[in-house]
């Protein structure tokens, strides 16, 4: 029986690249070498110097299209008189004819006079005049491209005419990418409750392919010791790089770090970084394989931490540059002192300077990845990042595309997704993104200028919406708040509403599931139990937060909830039933002067736009009767 596995070390990041590195010397220094089509050979990496095997031109040619004639008959032309050329003097050509005696230059056709008497010219021409001489854009013999070079298009249209049909290239690097885990079910096949859909080699395939590597996935192996060693065994074999995915931790059924050893040498277990701590570096037979933890945003650090690095590095390509920025973040951020923290954000470039909000941190939770513009780097030893401190993000996107991205942040709702595929539709350079933390955050962080813009949906105490706390908040600002939407809120419930669920007072006898503090709907809710006299800490789940309509609706869905309030096209896109309670308004808040950014101005062009309402017509419980009507706040 396989005992259970502790981490060796938990190794510094850098000292754990050391390690690796060092060991892979010998395998660095192969070179694995193939013959391709020139014509295949578009960002291949060029193994032997390459030289002309031909000049381009390889005769001299014309440059132009006109006639080609002997430059001594046109010595006597000039303006005042114009010289006839006798039709035995020159023949016509066009751009790329050969040249050959007794001629030696051409005369564009622009210069020659057409008459009844035939060609006149009225200036003299000198030798070669338009004439490409033979070689005079490639030699042969001349060195085309030096080894290691990366060939582009343009390189490839070089080395044809240059007669290189077929190059030396370095081979692509070959990768095997193992996932493991009995729970761990194809995206192809049934599933279950307790099944996890393995979607981790579709990101390893994608990395691995940026890389330039050849990326060959294995049917999932169940955890069993002697399973995984033999396809460990196989893959070593017949690939240049071997990762397992999953069963690199200390549990019961991971195996990664005993067939690992067993086989060959485990070089580092354990990195001191988060996510991504149970990492495994290992080496079988000179073949580097890497035990990668299987939450997604662990594998995808652990991933471009040492097997991008190392599959670019043994296919000869450089590190490309990662943009990194200081920036200020928006809230502490706590962190542990014993890892390196890598924190998904937000960023924002907010007058003149980023600011950087930080998004969900679960090693599960890879929408968060898809949503971020970067990773914050919290040092080890380091208790964390204070409120407005800068932080060194290393970024996932252009530099340019985050400073033309309007930020939105505040409450949620379906439509900050609708005028986000509107900005992309419109083919102009903006784009919108949004971080929904809920009303009152949402103002508060553009109090701070930390966005651009606030969505919000406070229902003040005289029952109007958001204007009261815009003017406390905004006390010697002039601001602007434009319509959003009249949207209607109730009770989303599940399909057939077995529970019986109708008013407010009825969730004193179900399972309910509230939204976070701050939100609009949280509010809302507060102020209906606070008309019935209900004490929340009667409502089971009350403290029980999700952050978005969608995700409210997700858990009554799936029986996790029985009840939560919400919006009627978040209960529509997850199936369930609704129970209409109210109309509120979801607007958006900017300060006056943004309106002239050209995002600004995009933004009210799409909530304007006929499209934008008959979207919201569709997804159900929305007025846009309003939708971008602007409104001035001194």
């Amino acid at each position: 029986m396989v005992k259970r596995s502790i981490y060796l070390k938990s190794t510094n990041i850098e000292d754990a690249k050391r390690i690796f590195h060092d060991a892979l010397n010998e395998v660095y220094q192969k070179k694995h070498i193939e013959i391709v089509q020139t014509e295949h050979a578009y960002g291949r990496v060029i193994a032997q110097p390459i030289y002309a095997r031909r000049s381009v031109p390889f005769y001299p040619s014309s440059a132009m299209d006109g006639i080609a004639i002997d430059s001594a008959k046109t010595k006597n032309a000039n303006e005042h008189k114009p010289l006839r050329l006798d039709p035995s003097d020159y023949i016509d050509v066009d751009t790329g004819d050969p040249i050959l005696d007794p001629f030696d230059c051409v005369i564009m056709a622009e210069d020659c006079i057409h008459s009844d008497d035939g060609i006149s010219i009225i200036k003299p021409h000198v030798p070669w005049e338009n004439v490409r001489p033979i070689g005079e854009d490639v030699t042969e013999g001349e060195l085309l491209f030096p080894m290691e070079h990366i060939l582009r298009p343009m390189d490839i249209s070089v080395l044809i005419a240059a007669n290189q049909l077929s190059i030396e290239v370095y081979k692509q690097v070959s990768i095997a990418i193992i996932p493991t885990g009995t729970e761990i079910k194809s995206a192809y096949e049934p599933i279950s409750v307790g099944d996890i859909v393995e979607s981790n080699s579709y990101l390893f395939t994608g990395l691995a392919l940026q890389a330039h590597a050849l990326p060959t996935t294995y049917p999932i192996v169940k955890d069993d010791f002697n399973e995984i060693k033999c396809t460990v065994e196989d893959a070593v074999s017949k690939y240049d790089v071997v990762i397992i995915n999953a069963g690199s931790s200390a549990g019961r059924d991971d195996y990664t770090v005993h067939v690992i050893s067993e086989l060959g040498k485990v070089l580092v277990h354990g990195l001191s970084i988060k996510p991504g701590k149970p990492a495994i570096l290992g080496l079988i037979d000179d073949v580097p394989v890497i035990g990668i933890p299987g939450f997604p945003v662990s594998a995808h650090i652990v991933f471009e931490e040492f097997v991008t690095p190392l599959l670019l590095k043994l296919n000869h390509y450089p590190i490309p540059h990662v943009d990194r920025i200081e920036a200020h973040s928006t809230r502490r951020i706590v962190s542990s002192l014993k890892s390196k923290e890598y924190v998904r954000v937000k960023i924002g470039y907010i007058n003149d300077r980023f600011v950087a909000t930080p998004l969900a941190r679960g090693a599960g939770m890879m929408m968060s990845v898809v949503k971020s513009d970067g990773y914050a780097l919290i040092e080890k030893n380091r208790e964390g990042v204070d409120f407005n401190e800068m932080m060194d993000v290393q970024l996932n996107k252009p530099i340019q595309q985050i400073k033309n991205t309007l930020l939105a942040i505040g409450s949620h709702d379906l439509i900050m997704d609708v005028i986000s595929n509107l900005f992309e539709q419109s083919l102009l350079p903006y784009h919108c993104s949004s971080v929904h933390v809920g009303s009152y955050a949402g103002l508060l962080a553009l109090s701070r200028k930390e966005s651009a813009l606030a969505m919000t949906h406070l229902l003040e105490s005289d029952g109007s919406y958001n204007t009261h706390t815009i003017k406390k908040l905004f006390l010697t600002e002039k601001m602007v708040l434009i319509k959003g939407v009249k949207r209607i809120q109730g009770l989303i419930v599940e399909k057939g509403n077995p529970k019986n669920i109708h008013t407010i007072e009825d969730l004193l006898h179900v399972r309910f599931v509230n939204r976070q503090r701050g939100a609009g709907t949280r509010v809302l809710l507060d102020h209906w139990l606070n008309q019935k006299n209900i004490n929340s800490e009667s409502i089971v789940g009350y403290n029980k937060e999700l952050t978005t309509h969608l995700a409210v609706a997700a858990a009554v869905a799936n029986n996790v909830a029985d009840c939560g309030l919400g919006i009627q096209s978040a209960a529509t896109i997850m199936g369930c039933d609704f129970i209409p309670l109210g109309m509120e308004d979801y607007d958006f808040v900017c300060y006056a002067d943004f309106l002239k950014d050209p995002m600004m101005k995009l933004f009210l062009t799409s909530i304007q736009s006929e499209e934008f309402k008959n979207i919201c017509e569709s997804l159900g419980g929305y007025d846009t009767s309003e939708s971008g009507e602007v409104r001035f706040y001194d």
